[in-house]
């Protein structure tokens, strides 16, 4: 599956559009992860539990993003973004979405 930022692919026509598309993943890290976190908050610099964390979730929303996809027959996403917010002070939300397109391959 094709997955890209930009509106049109390279060498690659759009041949028919499948609407909306999207994978939401919501992600709380266990009582030791936000223990670590906040210590590590107090000296500053990175808090590296809260990154594997969403980089984690924002692989399983791209991949949730794609099962979508290929479910409504599309071969290809554009216009692919990733938004993010906090669900109380414990839970994050990511979401992948864009617009699902079935595309011709490169000539």
């Amino acid at each position: 599956m094709l997955v890209v930022t930009t509106e049109n692919v390279p060498g690659h026509q759009v041949v028919q559009v499948k609407g909306q598309v999207f994978g939401l993943v919501v992600r709380s890290r266990g009582i030791g992860g936000n223990v670590m976190a906040g210590l590590r908050s107090l000296v500053g610099g990175e808090i590296h539990e809260y990154t594997q964390m969403l980089e984690e979730a924002r692989r399983h929303a791209l991949d949730r993003l794609v099962s979508n996809a290929k479910a409504m027959g599309a071969n290809a996403v554009v216009m692919m973004r990733f938004d993010s917010a906090e669900i109380g002070q414990t839970m994050s939300e990511i979401v992948a979405y864009g617009t699902a397109v079935v595309v011709d391959p490169p000539t």
